[in-house]
Parts: structure tokens; C-alpha cells; sequence
């Protein structure tokens, strides 16, 4: 009894080991390469010009073709199309002025206005003193980059009080202030 169920556990082993597959080798197809064919545009169809018509009696007899040499321009090149005459250039269709995108922002109170320059001003102040103490000594890359950092803030901060925008004025006064006081303490 022994020998069946051996045969069958190695059977069931061998079984999930084929439908297992190799794990290493796994093939993935390439995504499909999707590109627009070329927009080819067919010459304009210009109808042949028309033959010159003489007045032919109608008791001669028409000329047979004879089976010669076609001539040197039997094949003519087709003949484009000559643009309309025009008077003169077009003048540019009249463009309106595209109107400003509103700007968005909040409604202050008198207080929350006068807080918001308070606070500007007190981190502009710390900020530049900040940039002061550092000014003197040898910084190392990271300090460099942060000393950018805060006079790009100082820049943004100054333009944005001179635009009236006091909320944006704050925020960036405040990066500063942050930014300068983590370089006072890696001095």
C-alpha cells in the first residue's frame, strides 16, 4: 500500500512542478508600437487640357494613328492649379485682448491684514539678520544652498509686498525665517 501512495504524492509533485513553469525566464511581450501613419495627401485630380478643336469636313477621312515613337512629352506633368489673384495681403483678423485671470484671494479683515504685515516684517528682519551672521564665515555646499534658498524666499517676499499681496508676503517671509534659522544652527 505504500508504493501507490508514493507514486502518487511523486506524481502530484512532478505535476506541480511542470505546471509551475521556470520562474527565471518569464517573457513579457513588448507593448504594441502604436504610430500614425504618415498622412499621405493625393495630388489634386486636374483634368487633362482640353485639345485644340479644328474644324474637321466631314467628307475628309479621320488621320489613323500610326504606331510610331510616342512623343518626347507624351506623359505632360500634371498641371497645378494657379492660386486665386489676390488684391493684396489679408489683413489680420482683429484679436480681442485676452482679459486677466482673476485672482483668488481671501477677503482680510483690517486685523488679520495688519497681523499678516507684522508678521512679515518681523520674519523678513530675523531672516536677514540670520543671513548677516552667515555672511562672514566659510560655508560648506549645503549651507551655500540654503543661503539661496532664504534670499530666494526674501526676494519673493519683498515682490509680494510691493504687489499688496500680504498673505503670499508672509508665507514667504516665514520659509525664510525657517530656512535661516536651521542655517544659524548648522553653523
Amino acid at each position: 500500500m505504500k508504493l501507490p501512495s508514493v507514486a502518487f504524492a511523486g506524481l502530484l509533485l512532478a505535476a506541480a512542478f511542470a505546471l509551475g513553469g521556470c520562474q527565471r525566464n518569464i517573457v513579457k511581450a513588448a507593448p504594441p508600437s502604436v504610430s500614425t501613419p504618415p498622412e499621405s495627401v493625393p495630388p489634386p485630380a486636374t483634368p487633362p487640357p482640353p485639345a485644340p478643336t479644328t474644324p474637321v469636313p466631314a467628307s475628309e477621312p479621320k488621320p489613323q494613328p500610326q504606331p510610331s515613337t510616342p512623343p518626347a512629352n507624351a506623359n505632360p506633368a500634371p498641371v497645378r492649379p494657379k492660386p486665386a489673384p489676390s488684391t493684396g495681403p489679408a489683413p489680420p483678423a482683429p484679436q480681442e485682448p485676452k482679459p486677466q485671470a482673476p485672482e483668488i484671494a481671501p477677503e482680510l479683515s483690517p486685523q488679520q491684514l495688519s497681523a499678516d504685515e507684522q508678521r512679515t516684517t518681523v520674519d523678513i528682519q530675523a531672516a536677514e539678520k540670520n543671513l548677516q551672521l552667515a555672511s562672514g564665515r566659510q560655508l560648506n555646499a549645503a549651507q551655500e544652498d540654503l543661503v539661496e534658498k532664504v534670499r530666494g524666499f526674501l526676494s519673493q517676499a519683498h515682490d509680494a509686498v510691493r504687489e499688496g499681496d500680504w498673505v503670499r508676503a508672509s508665507n514667504l517671509a516665514h520659509k525664510a525665517h525657517i530656512l535661516s534659522d536651521e542655517l544659524v544652527k548648522s553653523l
